[in-house]
């Protein structure tokens, strides 16, 4: 796959199959010393290692005739067709919105006319989403055109274009462990496969085989997005290793069905995402994939209301107000709503919403006192009558100066499958990529990969997994810029770190001036009558009330 661009370094070096680049890694290490604080600048030298050639990209959907593997699979071939659609507001254009990888841009630098933005996707070679292959499983039989149907997502028009190919994908059987989501689920419930768990397990082994020697894909990806499931007991002599996780499974023990499947990819050795809450990940499952040395990451997509509060509470603790209240109401009408209807189901939903301020919170103790928090409430109600669109509604109130309050309220309409199905191909598309990638220090005697538990997935998840004894990072702003200068490192290319010394000095360093700044420019601005001005009926743009007269 041809580059954008070509970085000119001399210490980055482009081969028929690699990218190699050497980085300084600068950290800060702060230690107490004698009652003072020590603060010591480090450098450490990484050698980064990219393969060029990009995979043929299979992706294995757990809950593919849910309302997300419905929507990412139509999205995928609308944008294959290059659809276009009528709508009440016009025409309509296949695209990736939403996507990080996508429609997003990212600041290669600054050339004569100024910053230069490039799609994220092209720092580095990556899979295009059209070139995806999707296959998975559901409990339910409806073949992909009449799921599509029943998740009542995308517009009639655009569904009428698509029905002769969403026909042709018919999910394989699944696993149904009735106790383990709502009871309301199992009229769903008519493609599914039995037997002992391991004979359970060993089917699913064999679909991903299947699926991949049958698609012709040089990679496999799954991912569950069905059900949220209750959490499950971590229990010493059952999921607490590799090893009693295995056992268990052998003599039909309690394992769910996420785990199950994540049990399953990580024997295939095919890296497993979790999109639901769930702990999917207990012990015995994390430990199977760092033994194994395959990729896991979730949990819990981060699309709509928690996308948000990543920003917002970072945003007034950053501006040093004390957030001392959160109220999270939502209410939703498609199925994942009805599923979390449940107790259960609804508790490992809670937990995930829950924990997302926490990191932002204890990086101010000038605010908050060792252990203390927010009060932070959430509440989520089925209403089918909305079905995907579901209504999200906020209230953060904050302690200011002098013992005042300040309370800002959220009404978000979140269409649910809408943002989540672009999380899915940037969560698949940026695993793939760091299946690519390798890298050394100098007292490596080899290169390593990324840690198992792969955590720059954080960005698209609410309840980021980590390895033991890592930080978690829950503020978005953060979470980006960890796989922007990462990415960045890959090309010997500094991290972002938007001082702009160049544009804030008398005599400039660099060689080369975008403008002259000998005189201050003023901000363009339309000019507005005298009497437009002072006439408080109109604004400065000319126009009476916001309309042109």
């Amino acid at each position: 796959m041809a580059e954008k661009f070509i970085v000119d370094s001399p210490d980055v070096t482009y081969t028929k199959d690699y990218i190699e680049a050497e980085y300084p890694y600068q950290t800060t290490q702060v230690h107490e010393e004698n009652g003072s604080i020590k603060v010591k600048p480090c450098s450490t030298k990484f050698t980064f290692r990219t393969e060029r050639k990009v995979p043929k990209l299979g992706v294995m959907l757990v809950g593919w005739g849910g309302n997300n593997g419905t929507t990412v699979t139509a999205a995928v071939l609308a944008n294959q067709l290059g659809l276009h659609w009528m709508t009440k507001t016009g025409k309509k254009v296949a695209n990736y919105y939403g996507s990080l990888f996508q429609s997003s841009t990212v600041c290669l630098g600054v050339g004569s006319a100024g910053d230069m933005y490039i799609p994220f996707k092209d720092l580095l070679p990556t899979v295009n989403p059209n070139d995806i292959v999707f296959d998975g499983w559901d409990i339910s039989s409806l073949d992909l055109c009449d799921a599509m149907e029943r998740a009542q997502v995308l517009d009639w028009q655009l569904q009428e274009q698509l029905k002769p190919y969403m026909k042709k994908f018919q999910p394989r059987p699944s696993i149904y462990f009735p106790e383990f989501i709502a009871a309301n689920q199992g009229s769903r419930a008519d493609n599914v496969f039995h037997g002992s768990k391991k004979e359970q397990l060993d089917q699913i082994r064999k679909d991903i085989r299947d699926f991949k020697t049958k698609s012709g894909v040089n990679k496999v990806i799954v991912l569950w997005t069905a059900n949220t499931e209750c959490f499950c007991d971590v229990s010493r002599g059952v999921n607490d290793t590799a090893g009693n996780l295995m056992k268990t499974i052998e003599c039909g023990g309690e394992i769910s069905p996420s785990s199950m499947f994540a049990v399953a990819s990580i024997l295939e050795g095919c890296a497993y995402i979790n999109g639901s809450p769930q702990n999917t990940f207990v012990p015995g499952v994390i430990d199977l994939a760092v033994k194994h040395k395959v990729f896991i990451a979730g949990d819990d997509f981060k699309s709509g209301q928690t996308k948000i509060k990543s920003v917002l509470v970072d945003f007034l603790v950053s501006a040093g107000l004390k957030t001392v209240s959160i109220v999270s109401y939502n209410h939703l009408g498609n199925n994942d709503g009805k599923n979390l209807s449940a107790p259960a189901q609804f508790r490992s939903k809670e937990i995930s919403k829950s924990n997302v301020v926490d990191d932002m919170v204890q990086s101010n103790p000038i605010l908050y006192k060792p252990n203390e928090k927010p009060d932070h409430c959430v509440v989520i109600k089925y209403v089918p009558y909305v079905g995907d669109s579901k209504r999200a509604m906020d209230e953060y109130t904050s302690e200011i100066m002098m013992g005042g309050t300040n309370t800002i309220v959220l009404h978000n309409t979140c269409e649910d499958s809408l943002l989540a199905s672009p999380l899915i191909l940037d969560l698949v598309v940026l695993t793939e990529l760091c299946q690519r990638i390798t890298f050394r220090t100098e007292s490596d005697t080899e290169f390593q990969t990324f840690h198992s538990v792969l955590s720059i997935l954080s960005y698209l998840c609410k309840a980021p997994l980590v390895p033991g004894g890592t930080p978690v990072v829950n503020s978005l702003f953060k979470q980006r810029m960890c796989i922007e200068n990462i990415l960045r490192a890959c090309l010997a290319l500094p991290p972002q770190n938007h001082m702009l010394l160049e544009h804030k000095m008398q005599r400039s360093f660099m060689s080369t001036r975008i403008t002259d700044h000998s005189a201050a420019q003023p901000v363009p601005h339309k000019t507005a009558k005298l009497d437009n001005i002072l006439n408080k009926n109109q604004i400065i743009n000319g126009y009476t009330n916001g309309y042109e007269k």
